[in-house]
């Protein structure tokens, strides 16, 4: 368990990381085997299931609606991969946010041994989504040098764009994976509140479209950042907001430090209720 002296740290969630690294990554190659385990054509599946996906949106959203992101867009297929580009982050979102709240609770039997280290949990879930988002983009990466002949410089920066979204993503995992385990309905008020988050981020629209007096508040979606600087690097070519990710970036760090104090603090109580 983490001593009440390193908690104090605000670099404590990533001394965490380093120090169960090779835990972390074992529990994650599990989670991802685990999921494709008797299937037929296995672990391809993580491959396939955007490949699928980018084919729909390609259809429905390019040749069926014609639909356009603004009006001086061009191709019928631009809109699905912008489209694409923004529903990766929400699909790594959406995957770690709907499975914290019962992270705990399914593995009870780590909760009973005191030496296991809980909070490599959150970062094993985290390194599975990560994973499934490294595939898609790879498929994203692939449908533009097809359409376009080119994929822009600028994605090289897609690592460092992910990076503020990381601290986050685990701070929101240990702060439901510790809710979860008390309030047993909230996976449920999750599952409805993700499909939200994901309307309210500007991945089916462009911000442009929203009146300006009421633009800013889709900055108070931690998606819509990371949504756009994404779309930056990837589809557009264009250099991120470095001020906004730094931004992000520090308040990320300390949420993921407040939610690792609240998870330790309230870990105590876990044994007793499950």
């Amino acid at each position: 368990m983490i001593s009440t002296y390193r908690l104090r740290d605000p670099f404590s969630p990533y001394r965490a990381l380093i120090r169960h690294f090779s835990l972390v990554v074992q529990m994650a190659r599990r989670d991802v085997l685990g999921r494709y385990r008797g299937s037929f054509i296995g672990l391809m599946w993580a491959f396939f299931n955007p490949l699928l996906m980018l084919g729909v949106y390609t259809f429905v959203f390019g040749v069926l609606f014609k639909a356009r992101w603004s009006a001086q867009s061009s191709g019928t297929m631009e809109y699905a991969v912008i489209l694409f580009a923004g529903l990766n982050i929400n699909s790594m979102f959406a995957e770690c946010a709907n499975r914290a709240p019962s992270l705990i609770i399914e593995n009870t039997n780590f909760v009973k041994k005191v030496v296991f280290p809980l909070e490599t949990l959150s970062w094993s879930l985290l390194g599975s989504a990560f994973f499934h988002l490294l595939i898609s983009t790879v498929v994203l990466l692939i449908f533009l040098l097809f359409v376009h002949g080119s994929i822009p410089w600028t994605a090289v920066l897609f690592p460092i764009v992910i990076i503020p979204f990381i601290p986050f993503m685990v701070g929101l995992i240990w702060l439901l994976g510790s809710l979860g385990v008390f309030l047993r309905d909230l996976k449920q008020a999750v599952t409805v509140i993700t499909p939200m988050m994901m309307f309210l981020a500007p991945i089916f629209y462009s911000k442009e479209l929203i009146v300006p007096q009421y633009r800013d508040l889709l900055y108070l979606n931690p998606l819509t950042i990371i949504v756009e600087a994404s779309r930056d690097v990837l589809v557009w070519g264009r250099i991120p907001d470095w001020g906004m990710l730094g931004l992000y970036a520090l308040v990320s760090c300390l949420f993921a430090w407040a939610s690792l104090v609240w998870f330790e603090r309230t870990r105590r109580g876990f044994a007793d209720v499950l």
